[in-house]
């Protein structure tokens, strides 16, 4: 079986979220379970230097992007044993970053569909496109109205994975005519609302249409979860289904991780207590090892739950015996409350903004709770890695979240819930940790199980297989 998984970002090569971890790992994990798998993305300017010296330069096509033809490189390179295709047009992809420009639409268009102009030049023919959000949504709608009939193209089916229904790649009319260059008779495809909806056409189009957790698409077919789209998933919830991502455990292990302060195992747990006391001083918190402290690696933005934060955190930093670090940035307001906060609880708070990922690992290793209150949240990967580092999570019970934290209030679970959107809710759940963390025998046996958690793209992949298998059989 061979499959081509189009992302529009990839680790180790361009990553601005989750997207590019799972490109990163999932066909690893494919491979090792004797899938052919490989990877297509754009080649932008910001990949690293050394990373595209090791690249080879097989050949150069034109792409149509409606009634004009633009020039597409194709470049291939190798990273854990993954064969990946990064397609080149520096007037596209030569910029700072990866979105946000004022021709997204136009430059991901142009990439669904260099994707499928390239297959004949690159002598692998895959039996599934497996797509990715809304980049790479046009993908699936240009197969099925234009090449599914060309010679070389037969018997391909695509498969679409939604990373987070909330962006879903929504344009003006005028984009039909002057970029898509789709026949007047298959527009209706993608007319959704009024507009152009890059998703919507990759659900109608696709074989199947997946998302990252189960519980996440159940919520999806809810108008409170689906921004606009739950009518077109009902009328095909017959395609969709959830599978839950998984982590890189060999990326993301605390016996070997280079950028945390002191490496421990499950066999041997005592220098977490080294990593907390220098992840204290590190941030200018008092070096207490008898001191609960919380971890949160986050986007400042509403749907993580900081409405919620913002409620109560002084209740609880003014109440508690408790520090909390914070990382992360976003939405102003949020910035702000933070800086706030850590200036009248300077010995309980601590904030660095922005994303730095090697402070993200000593977090996770030198916390003792990890907070995650989301409004929504597809999947999911913070929780897990706090998981695999003996953080224990506090999650809202929604998408990824539900599926992977258990509440350790039954006695087998991993992490400490709640359910419903609700400060004081959050705040309870907070305190019922902190009680556990008082607990210094019950709290061993519950770091244990959460470090005994299998997150593991295995689990994941050949639920995937299951799905190309059962795909195939259409």
């Amino acid at each position: 079986m061979k499959v081509l998984y189009v992302s529009s970002e990839a680790l180790p090569f361009m990553a601005s979220g989750g997207l590019a971890d799972v490109a990163g790992s999932l066909p690893k994990a494919l491979r090792k379970r004797l899938i052919g798998c490989r990877v297509v993305m754009p080649m932008y300017d910001g990949i690293k230097q050394e990373l595209k010296d090791k690249m080879t330069f097989l050949t150069s096509i034109t792409v149509p992007v409606a009634w004009r033809r633009q020039y597409c490189g194709i470049f291939e390179a190798k990273a854990n044993g993954v064969i990946y295709y990064l397609l080149d047009n520096q007037y596209y992809f030569k910029r700072d970053g990866i979105y946000g420009y004022y021709d997204d639409a136009e430059r991901f268009a142009f990439f669904a569909r260099a994707v499928l102009e390239m297959l004949p030049h690159i002598e692998f023919k895959p039996d599934i496109i497996h797509c990715n959000d809304w980049q790479s949504a046009l993908t699936p709608v240009y197969y099925s109205t234009m090449y599914a009939q060309a010679p070389g193209y037969e018997n391909i089916k695509t498969i679409f994975t939604i990373h987070n229904i909330q962006y879903q790649g929504v344009y003006g009319k005028e984009l039909i005519s002057e970029v898509l260059g789709l026949h007047p008779e298959d527009t209706s495809i993608i007319e959704y609302d009024g507009d152009v909806n890059f998703m919507k056409g990759a659900i109608e189009c696709a074989n199947r249409v997946t998302t990252v957790s189960p519980s996440y698409a159940n919520e999806i077919l809810d108008p409170w979860y689906s921004h606009g789209l739950d009518t077109i998933l009902r009328e095909r919830a017959w395609k969709l289904s959830g599978i839950l991502n998984g982590i890189d455990t060999e990326d993301y292990d605390p016996a070997t991780d280079k950028d945390i302060f002191a490496h421990y195992s499950a066999e041997d747990f005592s220098a977490k207590a080294e990593n907390k006391r220098a992840l204290q001083e590190l941030m200018g918190l008092p070096q207490r090892a008898d001191v609960p402290l919380m971890g949160m690696v986050s986007r400042l933005v509403g749907h993580k739950g900081l409405d919620l934060v913002k409620a109560v955190l002084d209740e609880l930093l003014s109440t508690a015996d408790v520090q909390m670090v914070v990382l992360g940035s976003g939405e102003w307001q949020y910035e702000e409350f933070f800086k706030a906060m850590a200036a009248k609880h300077p010995d309980k708070l601590a904030l660095k903004l922005g994303f730095v990922p090697s402070l993200s690992r000593k977090i996770y290793a030198g916390s003792d709770l990890f907070l995650m209150p989301s409004k929504s949240e597809p999947c999911g990967l913070s929780q897990m890695i706090a998981l695999r580092y003996g953080s224990i999570p506090i999650v809202r019970e929604t998408g990824g979240l539900r599926d992977s934290i258990r509440d350790s209030g039954d006695g087998e679970g991993n992490g400490f819930t709640f359910s419903n959107y609700n400060a004081h809710e959050m705040l309870y759940t907070i305190r019922r940790a902190l009680e556990g963390y008082a607990n210094p025998d019950g709290w061993k046996i519950l770091v244990k199980r959460a470090r005994e958690c299998d997150n593991s793209w295995g689990k994941s992949a050949n639920e995937y297989i299951r799905l190309y298998k059962d795909v195939l059989k259409d």
